[in-house]
């Protein structure tokens, strides 16, 4: 199995794991033994947030991994992400502490801004997290995400965090945070699969010089797809598989590779997660990312309560 993983230049005097093991859905319970076995596969790319609510168990499988000497804390990278009520300037730090306390792991490798779209601050608590009026509706915040950035910039000075980024911003958002920046985003983290492959904003990107992170890589099969059309089981996709002795989760996030990411899929099975890190001794033809192409269809997170937000970022192109 090839566990060697090629890094990724973040422009800044660090690096990225071009593969790495998302923690999206890992609840309370289920982390340390998923994070401890995506590290004994080989993961030294841990991608995590405040609102997956486990980033406790996150710091405690990777402590455990170093204290039986598997691996160095600089062997391996952390993202985490400040949350979309902490966007007003005097919440950022404090926000940040939190997770930076609950993984304490020195310091924290990449932090993003998990949406451009601020919501009302209630408190730090996770019960705080989706704020809405007595009609159930979200809350939003009038804080200018670029004030926010501004913020996290004076993280990056404290040295408890390498870098920082985006998530979910389209290309006009980067855009207006490159222009304003003093400490440039090195990453945006974003929806790719086959059924939505971003193309257009991976390119915008790279043009920046902003690496681009791929979540929901299968296309969120465990959630509603919004007419996201999925490659998983799909014939062609099975038969591509098949001459490289590969599964069509591996050519999914071959794929995602050759289009210029860096995938964080998820698995609570040690076999899937084996195999989604064994994709760097293959690559597929132009014809064979050509058929890829032809699910592209929808983005399974469309984010509904939050169409009327200021800042929703999804009416743009790309």
């Amino acid at each position: 199995m090839s566990k060697t993983v090629p890094n990724v230049d973040l422009g800044n005097g660090y690096t990225i794991p071009g593969l790495g093991y998302g923690t999206y859905l890992a609840k309370q319970g289920q982390g340390v033994d998923l994070v401890k076995k995506a590290i004994d596969a080989g993961y030294r790319h841990i991608d995590t947030a405040f609102l997956y609510e486990n980033e406790v168990e996150v710091g405690e499988a990777i402590r455990a991994k170093i204290a039986d000497g598997v691996i160095k804390r600089e062997d391996v990278f952390v993202t985490s992400k400040l949350w979309n009520t902490f966007h007003h300037p005097d919440h950022v730090a404090e926000a940040f502490q939190r997770s930076f306390d609950m993984l304490n792991l020195e310091y924290i490798d990449l932090y993003l801004m998990h949406s451009p779209m601020g919501l009302e601050f209630q408190g730090y608590e996770y019960s705080n997290m989706q704020p809405k009026d007595a009609d159930g509706n979200s809350l939003f915040s009038e804080v200018d995400y670029v004030e926010t950035w501004k913020a996290m910039e004076k993280l990056v000075r404290s040295g408890k965090v390498r870098s920082i980024g985006l998530s979910n911003f389209n290309s006009e958002q980067t855009k207006r945070i490159l222009d304003i920046a003093e400490i440039k985003p090195v990453n945006n983290q974003i929806e790719v699969n086959p059924g939505w492959n971003q193309k257009k904003l991976i390119e915008f990107c790279k043009s920046h010089g902003v690496t681009v992170t791929a979540f929901g890589p299968m296309g969120r099969p465990h959630r509603a797809t919004y007419g996201n059309k999925t490659a998983l089981g799909d014939p062609k996709v099975l038969e591509i598989g098949k001459k490289y002795g590969k599964t069509d989760g591996q050519v999914i996030l071959r794929y995602l590779i050759q289009l210029g990411t860096i995938p964080i899929p998820y698995s609570t099975k040690e076999e899937r997660i084996r195999q989604n890190i064994d994709v760097f001794d293959f690559s597929l033809t132009d014809e064979e990312m050509q058929y890829m192409d032809t699910f592209q269809s929808e983005r399974t997170l469309p984010f509904p309560p939050l169409k009327n937000h200021k800042y929703y970022p999804f009416d743009a192109e790309f």
